[in-house]
């Protein structure tokens, strides 16, 4: 078993990690004295403490077999742990960033947003895995599953963290689309898709207002022009340019930002990509893409490979988690995209959003090691020379 890990995955998971963990330091040094009046080393400390916890997890879903993820039982447990936790935000949940999405526990916070990203991979690979005999019919196939995750979407967006929600929903759209159903499900799909979105129509028109909140209008003020009002709505875009601008080829070094002193908000958590393209220039910036481009392959290919339907889509749904929250960071930080307020995957600060991708990459070398571990086993098999020239022979019938 051993012999089957994927040692390269393993080690791009790992550089990626200990190139955050630099990186927080030197992003948040000035921040932890000047706003928080902490020590320099306050988020590089604790980012450390929630590394080695999400290393000692990452290695737990390595060893544990991914098909005891699929049984139902477990299915219907996290489903119910994500949903009461979702709730109970709404009772004894911690403001913060404008959205009530923490639990606070002493000085740490736990957003359950980000582990219900991996619940809804899960439970949505387990039950089209289990569907596949029937997954053209849109009543008992396809629509259960994508209403209870739309349902899960909802609570996300009522935080308010539109943000998460929009990245589950489109986790669930690539599994979905992924799920093996054919060309004229995928019509009939598509117009219902827009038969729910006129019927919905006349409520977003009359709700307009509060779905649209000055916040988010602000927010799309500052993607179509920041300088427009560079001191407010486009102030954190501004001077993310400013420092993207100012790295060139190579950075200003490491350690030597200026927009971290106070003139980019969040610079350890979502605007990290920004520092870093100011320190080291364009060659981290690819260091960072490339690496997590490796990964986010990796994960198709073993997908790829997989013959289990439940590994192929757990496969997908967690190298497409990787995909679009990467996407959506580096789109909102150089203008591609409205700002969402998400972490950058394995480099940003934050406990939740590292221990569960920690457990996502574990999961996926775990499906990596058993697909490389059946392979081999099936090469060391004796060949059938007699069923061989069977089927050749039923071949050329065939053909």
């Amino acid at each position: 078993m051993l012999k089957s890990y994927d040692y390269s995955l393993i080690f791009a998971v790992f550089l990626l990690c200990g190139f955050g963990l630099v990186m927080v330091y030197s992003s948040s040094m000035i921040t932890a004295v000047t706003r928080y009046g902490q020590d320099s080393s306050y988020f590089f400390d604790r980012q450390l403490m929630f590394l080695v916890l999400g290393t000692v997890i990452f290695l737990c879903a390595a060893l544990f077999p991914y098909k005891a993820f699929a049984n139902q039982k477990f299915q219907k447990f996290l489903l119910l742990i994500s949903v009461v936790a979702l709730f109970g935000l709404f009772v004894v949940g911690h403001v913060a960033g404008n959205a009530q999405s923490w639990f606070r526990v002493s000085n740490y916070g736990i957003q359950p947003g980000e582990f219900v990203k991996l619940t809804v991979i899960l439970y949505l690979s387990s039950v089209y895995a289990k569907k596949q005999s029937y997954i053209d019919n849109l009543g008992a196939g396809i629509a259960p599953p994508a209403i209870i995750t739309l349902f899960i979407c909802a609570l996300v967006a009522a935080q308010p963290d539109v943000g998460t929600a929009f990245i589950i929903a489109l986790i669930a759209l690539c599994i979905i689309l992924c799920s093996g159903f054919s060309g004229k499900t995928l019509l009939k799909l598509v117009l219902l898709a827009g038969a729910v979105l006129v019927l919905v129509s006349p409520l977003i028109y009359f709700n307009w207002d509060s779905i649209l909140t000055e916040g988010r209008m602000n927010r799309f003020e500052s993607y179509q022009n920041p300088f427009k009002d560079a001191q407010k709505s486009g102030f954190q875009v501004v001077n993310s340019y400013l420092a993207i601008g100012s790295g060139g080829l190579f950075g200003l070094g490491l350690g030597e930002s200026v927009q971290k002193y106070g003139y980019l908000p969040e610079t350890h958590t979502d605007f990290i990509m920004a520092v870093i393209a100011e320190e080291l220039g364009i060659f981290g910036v690819l260091f960072v893409v490339l690496l997590l481009a490796f990964i986010v392959l990796k994960g198709f290919y073993i997908a790829r490979k997989c013959d289990d339907p439940f590994g192929s889509l757990l496969a997908i749904g967690i190298s497409s988690m990787i995909a679009i929250q990467s996407f959506v960071n580096l789109g909102g930080i150089s203008g591609l995209i409205p700002l969402t307020g998400v972490t950058l995957p394995f480099i940003s600060y934050g406990g939740s959003s590292l221990i569960l991708l920690m457990a996502s990459a574990g999961i996926l070398v775990n499906i990596s090691m058993f697909n490389e571990y059946f392979d081999r086993f099936k090469r060391k098999q004796p060949v059938d020379t007699t069923k061989t020239k069977e089927n050749q022979y039923k071949k050329s019938i065939n053909f």
